[in-house]
């Protein structure tokens, strides 16, 4: 009932797992994955307590291999399940039980293990697996494309219904705080695999960083052609966008911050500021850092004077709707 790719990026250490099935929500059952030690995908009458258990094994150091043999082992219905597992060295290991429904099967070799049942057949494992070593695209894409694939050769034999991307990396979550650095999941979609590429895409776009040689710096035309945008949906200096972060308990005189005290309280922003030109000040500087803390941009802040080119593009598509 799933396809599934579970894989180490060799060039940064990352690991993931992609999986598409005519399932509700295979996010929530199949990929499991921590930094530094190892992935696993559970299917096929799913046990999922092959995640944590055999990401506990692979922590002590042991391999892929033997990890899915003691587990498999420890299952008394064995031969209905199917997993994946890659370690943090690149070794790998597959299980499909015999009595997993036809086609199923799964191909491995260093860094990946491809697995799927109920497929149309073999060319789909076979899709998994040539995409992930043809390569050329940053690791994320790539597992998305290797589901792509699989599903371009015949996919589940039952049809559509959810995928998922999970990837790990060292402090690669939300503020540094765990390893989930993309945690994507379509749960319920005809085309599950196409969304959760429309997904990614939004993820780059609202919480990648830009570098200093990304942004664009405001002169006076663009100051202008800023201030026009803005205006027109109401995000000028005094519009609706000021308002919505406020303190839930104000002290008397409370006012939104300046531009500088933005930068005094340490705002996350990429690039030095330069100079203001005519007709665009610290008033519509902040009135832009408003919305874009409204559209969840904010880690696409950039210091006073410059800024990021894909800013500039939503506010302008916003702008013309």
């Amino acid at each position: 009932m799933t396809f599934s790719i579970v894989a180490l990026d060799s060039a940064t250490g990352d690991l993931g797992v992609a999986v598409q099935s005519k399932f509700l929500a295979v996010g929530a059952v199949v990929p499991w994955a921590r930094a530094g030690v190892g992935a696993v995908a559970t299917q096929s009458f799913a046990n999922v307590a092959y995640g944590p258990d055999g990401l506990a094994r692979l922590a002590e150091g042991r391999a892929a291999i033997d990890v899915l043999a003691d587990l498999v082992a420890a299952d008394a219905l064995r031969d209905q399940r199917q997993a994946g597992i890659v370690d943090a060295r690149g070794g790998s290991a597959t299980h499909t039980g015999r009595e997993c429904f036809a086609w199923a099967g799964g191909r491995i070799g260093p860094g990946y293990a491809a697995q799927g049942n109920i497929l149309a057949g073999e060319a789909v494992v076979d899709g998994l697996a040539d995409t992930f070593l043809a390569g050329g695209r940053p690791f994320p894409e790539l597992l998305v494309a290797c589901l792509a694939a699989a599903d371009a050769a015949g996919g589940d034999r039952r049809g559509r219904e959810s995928a998922s991307l999970l990837v790990v990396r060292d402090r690669g979550g939300y503020g540094g705080g765990n390893d989930r650095w993309i945690d994507l999941r379509v749960d319920h979609h005809d085309d599950p695999i196409g969304e959760l590429g429309r997904h990614l895409e939004l993820q780059h776009l609202y919480l990648d960083r830009p570098t200093p040689g990304d942004l664009v710096p405001i002169d006076e035309s663009l100051g202008g052609e800023l201030r026009t945008l803005m205006e027109r949906i109401g995000a000028q200096p005094g519009g609706a966008f000021g308002s919505v972060y406020q303190p839930m308990w104000q002290v008397a005189g409370w006012e939104p911050p300046t531009v500088a005290e933005a930068e005094a309280d340490e705002r996350p922003m990429t690039g030095q500021p330069r100079p203001l030109p005519d007709g665009w000040d610290d008033t519509w500087q902040g009135a832009l850092w408003d919305w874009m803390g409204v559209e969840n941009l904010e880690e696409r802040t950039a210091a006073p004077g410059w800024i990021d080119p894909r800013v500039l593009e939503v506010l302008r598509a916003r702008a013309e709707r």
